[in-house]
């Protein structure tokens, strides 16, 4: 069945109103894209100045096609019918009349952006002409507004403090961070998934974990007193990103003791090895530094993070609490899932020249950590920061730790975005990650 063919369908769709992680990490329902490149979204030229400094990240969506192909970032917003969101986005940036103005846009723009993604993912909505467990619709487009935002030249003066404002408040609105509001009775899960990486090695890459958080965002289990809701972020893989503090300000509002908003388990999320579903049982205090999202990376100690309390000194390891046995119990397929102990660290006092011990054994007496279950990658790092957070909280008594979920299996032709092997493999590991959640969130009710 090939969904790109029909050129003239896909035209009418979009005209239409709309309502990771190791040390190195790796990445292992559809249709070929042997179509014509789709028309680029193009931010209107007066109120832009192209020659503005943007991220590597955001310079991947002018890949070039390759030979016989198409530009997959622009297709893939395309087809998955985003592209009146993004060219919406550039002509209101040009007709906003202020910089409170502006902000306001941004957040209500990124909120529509978040909204209409988990309403498509979620099958409430018909929108675009891919599958509905597509996530890379929704980080494409994201791309394109954190671009427009940098290259914005509005007719009045703009510092770059004010410009890292409205780039945070379009992406905490877009990523599902502003939003986290439970609305139900009952239990109360926050997860998180991640967006695409590795893109330099391949242009199509999904991530079943954000996938993922689009499927659960907002999601009901169960009846009355015992319902579980869950609610959704996607977190951006960059250094950066983690060093500004998203993490904790995602999940942190949820963990203090006086919240209204209290959770009752955190779950962080993202791709792993392949052909398993590893709950990680150690997160580690050290980041590998293997290059992220923009190519940046530096091994280090796990930061602070700005705003938020830290311990000292900071853990070493950091074991979950999740009721992984429950998780596993609950026989979820295709993929098996399992406890995974491992770690590696330095002896005391040896960080980070000396030899590297790794085993199953948990954390030796003073010994360092070079890294959890999950590697020293990002998804280790969501781990760790999530639940050194909720350690100084002193929300002990709500579980935390992290999933890693099997990783994703590329269609062989180059020029094939997505095809029917590819889709139904990614919407079956998206299923048996939400029936994972759904284990870990109903463990223990009666």
């Amino acid at each position: 069945m090939h969904l790109f063919t029909v050129i003239a369908l896909c035209t009418t769709l979009l005209s239409a109103p709309q309502g990771p992680g190791f040390s190195a990490p790796s990445e292992g329902p559809g249709a070929s894209s042997g179509t014509a490149p789709q028309a680029a979204p193009v931010a209107p030229s007066e109120c832009f100045d192209h020659n503005a400094t943007i991220t590597y990240e955001e310079s991947r969506i002018e890949t070039p096609a390759l030979p016989g192909g198409t530009r997959v970032p622009y297709e893939l917003v395309a087809a998955g019918g985003f592209t009146p969101y993004v060219e919406k986005l550039s002509t209101d940036l040009c007709r906003a009349p202020s910089l409170a103005a502006a902000r306001r846009l941004l957040q209500r723009q990124g909120a529509r952006l978040w909204q209409t993604a988990v309403d498509r993912a979620q099958g409430k909505i018909p929108l675009g002409t891919i599958d509905r467990y597509d996530d890379r619709p929704l980080y494409w487009s994201r791309l394109m507004g954190t671009r427009d935002i940098r290259q914005w030249a509005p007719r009045f003066p703009i510092t770059g403090a004010d410009r890292a404002g409205l780039l945070k408040a379009y992406e905490y609105a877009a990523r599902g961070v502003s939003s986290t509001g439970f609305t139900q009775p009952g239990r109360r899960v926050l997860i998180s998934g991640f967006d695409p990486y590795q893109l330099n090695n391949e242009i199509r890459r999904s991530n079943p974990s954000g996938a993922s958080a689009l499927q659960l965002d907002g999601l009901v289990f169960g009846q009355g007193r015992e319902q579980v809701e869950v609610q959704a972020v996607v977190l951006p893989v960059t250094w950066s990103g983690f060093d500004a503090g998203i993490v904790e300000d995602a999940f942190g509002p949820h963990l203090t003791a006086t919240a209204r908003q209290r959770a009752d388990l955190i779950m962080t999320i993202s791709q792993g090895n392949r052909g398993v579903m590893n709950v990680e049982q150690w997160a580690g205090a050290w980041r590998g530094g293997s290059p992220d999202n923009n190519n940046e990376g530096e091994a280090e100690l796990i930061p602070p993070a700005p705003g938020w309390p830290q311990p000292e000194p900071t853990p070493e390891f950091i074991e979950t609490s999740l009721p992984y046995q429950a998780m596993i119990d609950a026989a979820t397929g295709p993929w098996p899932t399992a406890l995974n102990p491992r770690i590696c660290e330095w002896a005391a006092g040896t960080r980070p020249t000396g030899p590297v011990q790794c085993h199953n054994n948990g954390p030796s007496a003073g010994g360092q950590a070079q890294s959890g279950g999950g590697g020293n990658y990002l998804s280790n790092e969501s781990m760790y920061r999530s639940n050194r957070l909720r350690l100084q909280l002193g929300a002990t008594d709500i579980p935390g730790g992290h999933l890693h979920i099997s990783a994703l299996v590329y269609p062989a032709d180059p020029l094939v975005i997505i095809d029917d092997t590819f889709a139904a493999d990614r919407a079956a590991t998206i299923e048996q990650t939400i029936a994972l959640v759904r284990a870990a969130g109903t463990a223990g009710q009666r």
